[in-house]
């Protein structure tokens, strides 16, 4: 485990590999885990950082802030504390949303944007996260613990059902799932969906300049893929990576092609 301190807290992250650095960014609920196989891809060529946000994966939680826009102060510290000064973002439903927002907010540090199944505003996700999103939820949670560690341990056993319409690899999903959701707690499952709901990028994604590619599944039942529709309208020079027989997960549906997408992008653009 190799871990990095911050102002804010500890960040666990994965590295593998040599050569330029690329970063990682999940989506919520969760880890550096959903990129094992992409760090040994990607390794090939790159020097791959998988990183926690705060709150998720390896360590738990960690400081006091779990919002979208602090997770982008996350990686703009991570960023400066191992001496990256330009690296190109890949970034998964939510990490998608951090990596255009860090785009915007640092243009100077980022080469190029790839989002995978990520929401530009928050109306595109699916009826239960937006039921999730609610605020009232986290002062139910904060004020109930038992309730909230009943609502997990249902949330387990209905994730592990629903990943089998979510990936075509509905065990590998449905462990992953698990195992994120063992250290996860009130602030950062509620706080992060709550404010990547009221996320809205559309205003300032004219401002990004640098290449972008937006890969999505047909079959997502997360995100509205018809997103990839607002990223190529707003950002007309991006690049749509349109996977018919994906879902949320292509990384895990189609990985064969999906990983040959990333590295055509990050080699050519």
């Amino acid at each position: 485990m190799t871990i990095l301190v911050t102002e804010q807290g500890t960040v666990h992250y994965e590295t593998y590999g040599r050569g330029r650095p690329v970063l990682l960014l999940h989506g919520w609920l969760g880890s550096w885990v959903l990129w094992r196989k992409t760090i040994e891809e990607l390794g090939k060529e790159f020097r791959t950082y998988a990183l926690d946000f705060w709150g998720f994966g390896e360590l738990g939680e960690q400081g006091d802030d779990f919002s979208v826009d602090n997770f982008v102060d996350l990686v703009n510290q991570f960023m400066d504390r191992l001496g990256i000064v330009k690296a190109p973002l890949v970034g998964h439903s939510m990490g998608g949303t951090v990596s255009l927002s860090a785009a915007v907010r640092s243009p100077e540090k980022v080469v190029k944007v790839i989002v995978i199944g990520s929401p530009i505003h928050g109306d595109s996700l699916s009826l239960l996260l937006r039921i999730a999103s609610r605020p009232a939820w986290i002062k139910l949670g904060e004020t109930s613990p038992r309730l909230f560690n009943l609502f997990m341990s249902g949330l387990k056993v209905g994730l592990r059902g629903y990943s089998y319409l979510l990936a075509q690899d509905g065990d590998q999903l449905g462990n992953m799932f698990a195992n994120d959701l063992t250290k996860l707690t009130v602030g950062p499952f509620f706080e992060s969906i709550t404010t990547l709901r009221q996320t809205d990028l559309r205003p300032r994604l004219n401002e990004i300049k640098m290449p972008v590619l937006g890969i999505y599944g047909k079959r997502d039942l997360i995100v509205d893929p018809k997103q990839s529709k607002v990223l190529k309208q707003y950002i007309p020079h991006s690049k749509i990576g349109w996977f018919e027989k994906s879902g949320h997960f292509p990384m895990l549906d189609e990985s064969q092609r999906f990983h040959q997408t990333l590295r055509d992008f990050l080699n050519n653009g």
